[in-house]
Formats: C-alpha cells, structure tokens, sequence
C-alpha cells in the first residue's frame, strides 16, 4: 500500500495559533481516512533532522503543555503587544517631530525589552529540544512514499531532511496557498518576502506536483514555475486543486463567552463583520473609510472587527483605539476564540470582506456555510468561490461599499444576484477526500505504466 506523508510540523510545534493555513492543516489531518482508497495517510512532522509520526495534533489544553512552551506562548503576545505601544508612541510628540527623540525612544525600548526577550529566547530553546511521547513516534520513510507538504513549510528548517528522503525514492508534493508574498510584497514583512522567495526557488526545483486551494492559485503557480525555470520544467511537473472545508473545529471550546461580543447584538443594530488577521492585504482601513461615510449619513450599523493584530498595522490600530466611534458602532476583537467566532456569524448582518488579494478566502465560506451573506472585493479568487451569491464591491470606491449596507438596509434584501440560502460548499470531511484523490489521481497519471496497478485509486 502507497504511504501519504502528510507534513504538519507548524502546526504540531504551535498548536495555540489558529489563523487560515493552521486552521486548514488541523481539519485535513482530522479527518484523514488511514488505509482507504489503497493509500495511507499518515500526518508527521520533522523535530530536529528526525522524522516522527504525529499521533495527537490537537492543541493541549495550559496545564498538558510544558512550562516552556506556556511561557513562550505568554511571552511572543508580550513582544507583539510591546512593540505595537511603542510604534503609537513614535506617532507622538516629540517623536513625531525629531529623529533623535526617536532614535533615543526605541534605545530605552530595546533595553527594556531584554527583561521578555531574553526569557523568550531561552524558552524557545527549551522548546526546540523537547519531544512530546505521548504526540509522535518515530517514523522511517520508505521508497514509494509521497511527502505532502501541507504546512507553511517555507520558515521550517528540515528542507536537508526533505532532500535526503528525495534521494531515497521519496515523491515530493506541495500544498500551495498563495504567492502574495512574491505577487504582492508590499503587504508582507520584508524578512517574509525575502524567506519565502527562497522557499519558491527550492520547492520549484524538488516538487514533483502542486496542489492548491482555488483554480486561481493553480494558474499563478503554473505561470510562475515558466517563469523561473521555463515551459519544458513546467510540463513535467502536475498542476491540481482541491477546496477548503467551512466548519470551526474549536467551536466546542468550552470556555465563556466574551460577555463585549454578546452586548453587542443586544440593541438590534445591524453588526456587519470583517474576520481576518488585521495586516495591510486584508484592507481594514477601505472597510473603515466606508463605515465612517455611513456614520457621517447618520447610519446605526455596526462593523466588529474580529482577528490577531498582525504586520504593518500600527497606524490603522491607533486609527481604531481612537476612533469616536469605538465601543459605540466600531468594536474590535483580538482574541476570539472559535466559539465567540461562531455566535458573531450566527447573529451578524454581513461578512464584509475587502481584501485586496486571497488565495481562497476561509472566513467568506464560513460566513456563506451558516447563511451569513457576504460583502466582498471584487477580485477573482472571490468571483470563483463566491459566484453570484456573494455581492461585490468596488476597491477604488469606499462609496460603494457604503452603498451597498444603505440598499441592505433600506430595502431588507440583500444585494447580490442569487441568494445565500441556494450556496452549496463542501465539509472538512470532503476537502480532505478531494486533496488526496487528486494527489493519488496526478501520481497515478505521472506514473510509469508497469507500476500503475500499485496505486489503487478508487
């Protein structure tokens, strides 16, 4: 039977972070199906040069993790918390005014800040020596395997370990998000572009397929494989798809909820929802230049905006520390857990989504999955998932947006072609299916004829 190695070692290293691609990765190995269709599927994860098979993924509750990984947990939301106040003090006087005053500012900051980074480094230590048993066991690949790199593997360090495997007869596959930080690097940290340009070049070079979450996607990494290495590699490698599930799969979290969010929707107002990590691609500050036009016109709608504080976002974080309307009509949550997520989708009025680039967009399918109608950028990733039942906006226009809301509320129905009730999308279960039928389907196409029958896709 053909083994599927199902990569996953972000994830099983950060199992607190809950964004998009770690969402993705928890869900397809949940719900894996090991040993049918005449493969197995098996997640792992590469630990310091070793590769282990992952036996339990989900997060660890505080008290199963080790202090280490508790303390580091703590400590990376203390830097991200710090250096997002020290960005707002740069902004005042007499920083703002004079390079010295601001020079002197991040000098006194920096040194201050050695009190967390020091522990932080060494509990990052700790935590890279530290093999959980009761979570892996050691794993020895074998020739005919498959490595399917489901995670965001380009900050991971056991590229050496992938190549060796490689040489052993091991198929290399990779999952592909999005190329934005190639496509659009304006929006991404510097140090990302530069990491992830590298991880391209390699990856572009020991692939033997690509898989990725929209047709979209499929097509820009096809384009941009000719344009790295040429038409003639390009043809000898597979290009496929697969599409992303829509359930919350910490909804049965059963901590509180936040009692700000559930007084939110007490008063009746209509709440319309913007769910992503808050960074520059998103468009937060389009999404707050259409609501302030709909305040100014004396409009009661609401915008709760739900998502981490990520990247280049100081200035739109101020804007909404300071914004006249917080706690009245604008509301921001930065730590929602999935359960708080779902009672926002099961009792907003929109999703109202503005990014300027996806390469799938989770939070418009979780939104249209519960009959929560969406707001959305025009863009073409949105025009292939969301169809005629998604109303769209114009990126140049704040206005239009605005326009929208004002005809949703004023006549009661929502302004997109089809309605939201008649949207069909596929589970977890049905992702997970189609990203592995379609990775055996390519194998079993790319491979030679006397080896065929060893495949056994049904």
């Amino acid at each position: 039977m053909m083994r599927l190695l199902v990569e996953c070692t972000y994830v099983f290293e950060h199992p607190h972070v809950n964004s998009g691609i770690q969402r993705v990765v928890r869900n397809v190995i949940r719900h894996l199906e090991r040993g049918e269709g005449g493969v197995e599927c098996i997640p792992v994860a590469f630990i310091r040069g070793r590769m282990y098979r992952v036996l339990h993924l989900a997060p660890l509750s505080g008290k199963e993790l080790p202090w280490h990984s508790r303390m580091k947990v703590a400590l990376e939301q203390l830097r991200n918390d710090y250096w997002v106040w020290h960005a707002s003090l740069e902004r005042r006087w007499p920083m703002n005014r004079w390079h010295n005053a601001r020079r002197a500012l991040y000098i006194v900051c920096k040194l201050a800040s050695l009190t967390f980074t020091l522990p932080l480094r060494f509990a990052m230590f700790a935590s890279r020596n530290h093999v959980v048993p009761e979570r892996l066991e050691p794993l020895d690949a074998c020739p005919g395997d498959h490595l399917l790199l489901l995670d965001s593997s380009w900050h991971a360090d056991f590229f050496p370990v992938a190549e060796r495997l490689k040489a052993q007869g091991v198929g290399l596959v990779s999952v592909i998000y999005d190329l934005i930080p190639s496509t659009h690097p304006q929006f991404c940290d510097a140090g990302l572009v530069k990491v992830f340009d590298r991880w391209f070049d390699w990856i572009a070079e020991m692939a033997d397929g690509f898989i990725c979450i929209s047709t979209t996607i499929r097509d820009q990494v096809r384009a941009e494989i000719v344009r790295r290495r040429g038409e003639e590699t390009a043809q000898k490698l597979w290009f496929d798809h697969f599409y992303l599930g829509s359930e919350l799969d910490l909804v049965r979290d059963t901590s509180a909820l936040d009692g700000k969010l559930t007084r939110m929707f007490d008063d009746g107002d209509p709440v319309y929802l913007m769910v992503s990590t808050i960074e520059p691609r998103k468009n937060h500050v389009y999404l707050l230049d259409a609501f302030d036009l709909l305040w100014a016109q004396g409009s009661n709608a609401r915008l709760c905006i739900i998502g981490r504080i990520g990247w280049k976002c100081e200035d739109l974080i101020a804007r909404i520390r300071s914004h006249p309307q917080l706690n009245k009509r604008l509301f921001m949550f930065n730590k929602l857990n999935d359960r708080g997520l779902e009672y926002a989708y099961a009792h907003s009025r929109a999703l109202v989504f503005p990014s300027f680039v996806e390469g799938f967009g989770l939070p418009l399918v979780e939104a249209m999955q519960r009959n929560l109608p969406v707001m959305a950028s025009d863009i073409p990733v949105f025009r292939e998932v969301g169809g005629d039942f998604v109303a769209y906006f114009d990126l140049r226009q704040p206005a239009s947006l605005a326009a929208l809301v004002q005809t949703y509320e004023s006549a009661d129905r929502f302004p997109a072609t089809r309605p939201v009730s008649e949207w069909r999308w596929l589970g977890w279960r049905e992702a997970s299916r189609q990203l592995v039928s379609r990775v055996l389907t390519a194998l079993a196409l790319r491979r030679p004829a006397s080896l065929e029958p060893e495949v056994g896709v049904s």
